[in-house]
């Protein structure tokens, strides 16, 4: 038996280039690399070298506190590139995928015991593709969260869906290894009207506009974090890999990947493997890459990539726009033009009859100002938060400020929407992490 939660605050973005249910299969990859920066916490190492030979399952990156949270290999193969930028930072490793692409197996298929567990997930890379709030960073090891919260479904612009039918099964035993990690509930968020059910999570319908499938509004509305609790969150996806894992001992590796955008042809879903090259999903879906913006991710809180890079973590969703360097508009923001949307309803696209996807592109059409305290961001911000002033405390390293006001239940993704009504064109999402990567600094 499910509760039903409805979020009246937010927008849903009317993107066009939504996917179709359609899946091929990805057969043109053969570069795959993973990035440490997409999981943030700990401070990763390597003692790989370029030409190594490696299986699937093998580890690329350790923590460097305690040496056993790994970053592991998608594929089998060589070790291609070591990306580094400023002071030897590694940026990505990438590896060239050989013939055989068997993962390593699991050392205890059958692992039962709570420990056993936990090191079987921070040696399988799954532990890291989980986090902790506060501070959205990789769980720390030793810390015993208060509660564990699953989404099962995303709100995002033209993101496709976390599960298929067939990883339901997979679904509750991966939420029956999560129940052994905490004391408290697991929580499982669904769309409203989604057929999926669970008798080992304490399972919550969602209804309403983004950001209802992100997991920040979802906790703050089934119970929210307070000042010396933690809990850990994380996909549905991530939960099946967790289950074949331990139940089976098997390495799962492969992500469904929505490939969206008004730029791409034939949007649909794309069967691949984690940390494919952009290149190789896109070969069917782009003429040219001339004037395209390549997000990996969705349009809010993706990643901007090229032709050469790669799908970053969480390995969903794909979307293309235009870049509008060259867009010439007459008349600009004074037109009427029913094909241009604003949030504020300066043009007629708001009304009945002449709403429809739009083909957006990435200029911020505006300049940085300083803030506007104009009450625009929480029409679509479902917490029970003054975002602006928060924001003014994360900008001065305000912590008791920062404290007060919410700064522990939230993450960056939860003001993407806000930076994407913001009349002033700040970067709120990177204020965000700063802010959180300040307070763990000086708390810790």
């Amino acid at each position: 038996m499910s509760e039903k939660i409805r979020l009246k605050k937010g927008l849903d973005i009317p993107l066009g280039g939504k996917p179709s249910n359609e899946v091929t299969i990805d057969s043109s990859s053969h570069l795959f690399a993973i990035y440490p920066d997409d999981f943030p916490g700990p401070v990763w190492k390597t003692t790989l070298k370029v030409g190594d030979k490696i299986k699937a399952g093998d580890i690329l990156f350790t923590d460097k506190s305690s040496g056993k949270i790994c970053l592991v290999s998608p594929v089998s193969g060589e070790i291609k590139e070591i990306n580094r930028g400023e002071r030897r930072h590694i940026n990505f490793i990438s590896i060239e995928k050989g013939e055989e692409n068997q993962p390593v197996p699991s050392k205890d298929e059958h692992a039962k015991d709570t420990e056993t567990i936990k090191d079987l997930l921070k040696r399988s890379g799954l532990w890291a593709m989980m986090r902790q709030r506060p501070y959205d960073i990789v769980p720390e090891s030793d810390i015993q969260p208060r509660d564990i919260f699953v989404t099962a479904f995303d709100t995002a612009p033209l993101a496709g869906e976390i599960i298929a039918e067939e990883d339901k099964e997979w679904l509750e035993k991966g939420l029956n290894v999560l129940s052994k990690l905490t004391n408290g509930n697991v929580y499982l968020a669904i769309r409203y009207g989604q057929e999926l059910n669970s008798k080992i999570a304490k399972v919550f319908e969602f209804e309403g506009p983004h950001p209802a499938g992100n997991v920040g509004p979802q906790i703050a509305a089934i119970k929210p974090v307070n000042k010396g609790e933690i809990v850990w969150t994380l996909d549905a996806r991530t939960v099946v890999r967790i289950g074949k894992l331990i139940d089976a001992g098997i390495h799962d590796f492969e992500t469904l990947v929505a490939i969206s955008g008004p730029e791409v042809k034939n949007p649909h879903l794309v069967k691949a493997i984690v940390g494919a090259s952009i290149e190789g999903i896109l070969q069917s879906f782009l003429d040219s890459y001339l004037g395209k913006r390549v997000i990996s991710g969705n349009v809010l809180t993706g990643q901007k990539v090229n032709k050469a890079g790669f799908l970053h973590y969480p390995y969903r969703q794909i979307t293309v726009i235009e870049e509008g360097d060259t867009a010439d508009e007459f008349m600009g923001w004074a037109s009427m033009n029913p094909g241009k949307f604003s949030v504020k309803r300066n043009f007629p696209a708001f009304l009945e009859g002449l709403s429809k996807p739009f083909d957006f592109d990435a200029r911020i059409k505006g300049g940085k100002r300083a803030m506007i305290l104009s009450g625009e961001y929480d029409k679509v911000f479902p917490f029970d938060i003054y975002p602006e002033y928060l924001l003014k405390a994360i900008m001065a390293n305000d912590i008791d400020r920062m404290e007060k006001l919410g700064i522990y239940e939230v993450a960056p993704e939860d003001f993407a929407l806000p930076e994407f009504v913001d009349t002033s064109k700040q970067e709120l999402q990177k204020t965000v992490r700063d802010g959180l990567d300040y307070l763990r600094k000086e708390l810790s």
